[in-house]
């Protein structure tokens, strides 16, 4: 039987195509019963073996998301100097990520956790394994932000937590087996952005 068209369906294609990454926002802070329904959305997502490796943080007080830019920020400080990046750029490079984490409403960490996962004593399987729950961690970060865009909010997924994971277990108190993927700022969109996707002809193969 051939599958018809429906509205939902054409609404959910809507929804993939408008979705943009927005990094302002408004200063009020999203209700957390809307909060909410964008992580029961993320915990919806697919992962191997049914193990749902993903684990949330919710930061909302600004001494909380400072805290947390600042301790990144002068993590990044001594990798560019190590780099030797000139101080001016350096300088830039840490207030703007500072500005971006602490100006957000709301910051959710998406980590990881092997604790479920299949445990193997080669190091080949151990890491298809992980990479299994780095995939299911990412497909529920997915989740998060197209439920975020369908409630009206914006978000932009961050991926300095892999550049200092052990800073960033260390500054939020998390368990030790917490692997912090990313970190989502989010809050009611103040800016409008387009931009343009490569043609699908460019990275797709038939056969």
């Amino acid at each position: 039987m051939n599958a018809t068209p429906h509205g939902t369906g054409h609404e959910l294609l809507q929804l993939f195509e408008s979705r943009r990454s927005l990094r302002r926002y408004r200063p009020e802070r999203p209700p957390r019963a809307l909060l909410q329904q964008v992580l029961q959305a993320a915990i919806q997502a697919p992962s191997a073996h049914n193990r749902q490796p993903w684990r949330f943080v919710v930061l909302q007080e600004y001494e909380d998301k400072a805290g947390l830019a600042r301790s990144m920020g002068e993590r990044l400080r001594r990798d560019l100097q190590a780099d030797g990046v000139a101080q001016s750029l350096i300088e830039a490079d840490v207030s703007r990520s500072y500005e971006r984490m602490t100006a957000a409403p709301v910051l959710i960490l998406l980590s990881l956790s092997m604790r479920d996962m299949d445990a193997y004593p080669d190091a080949q399987r151990r890491a298809a394994e992980h990479t299994m729950a780095v995939q299911g961690t990412a497909m529920a970060g997915q989740n998060l932000l197209l439920a975020a865009h369908a409630l009206g909010l914006a978000a932009c997924w961050m991926c300095a937590p892999l550049f200092c994971p052990d800073l960033v277990v260390d500054a939020l108190n998390l368990p030790r087996d917490w692997q912090p993927q990313g970190l989502i700022t989010l809050g009611w969109p103040a800016q409008m952005r387009s931009r343009g996707r490569r043609p699908l002809d460019e990275v797709l193969l038939w056969r």
